[in-house]
C-alpha cells in the first residue's frame, strides 16, 4: 500500500504544482481594499473531489480523448517496477568495496559511474588550460 500512497502523492503534487506555476497577468488597474483581504489569503480548495483523487492518477492522461489511468492494487503492477525506487550505491560506496566480489549489477554500475567521473575529470581539466 505504501506503493499507492506514493503515487498518489505524485499526481497531487503533480496537480498543485500545475496550479502554482500558472502564470497570471495584471490588468495594469490596481484595485482597491484588495491588499490583506482575508478572501486571497485562504487556501483555494481543490478542483477534484477527493474521490477522483483516491482512485485515478490525475495528470497522466497523455491522450486528447483518454481519461486519467485508475490506480491498480498493488499485486497488478510489474515486480520490477518496486525496485525502481530502490535507493542504489554511490560511486564513493562502491570504490570502497573490493570489484572482484562485487556482484555483476554492481560492478556494471561502478564502471558505468567511474568513466563518467574520469569523463568530467578531463574536461575540466582541458577546460583550463
Amino acid at each position: 500500500m505504501n506503493h499507492v500512497r506514493l503515487i498518489r502523492s505524485i499526481a497531487i503534487t503533480r496537480e498543485a504544482m500545475g496550479v502554482v506555476s500558472r502564470r497570471t497577468y495584471s490588468s495594469g488597474k490596481a484595485k482597491k481594499g484588495s491588499k490583506g483581504s482575508a478572501a486571497s489569503d485562504a487556501p483555494k480548495e481543490s478542483i477534484l473531489s477527493k474521490e477522483v483523487k483516491s482512485t485515478t492518477v490525475v495528470g497522466a492522461n497523455i491522450l486528447k480523448d483518454g481519461a486519467d489511468p485508475k490506480i491498480l492494487p498493488d499485486s497488478e503492477y510489474p515486480d520490477w517496477l518496486w525496485h525502481l525506487i530502490d535507493k542504489k550505491t554511490a560511486l564513493s560506496e562502491l570504490r570502497r568495496k573490493n570489484t572482484e566480489t562485487l556482484p555483476y549489477e554492481d560492478l556494471k554500475r561502478f564502471v558505468k559511474l567511474d568513466n563518467r567521473a574520469r569523463i568530467k575529470e578531463n574536461n575540466s581539466l582541458k577546460a583550463k588550460n
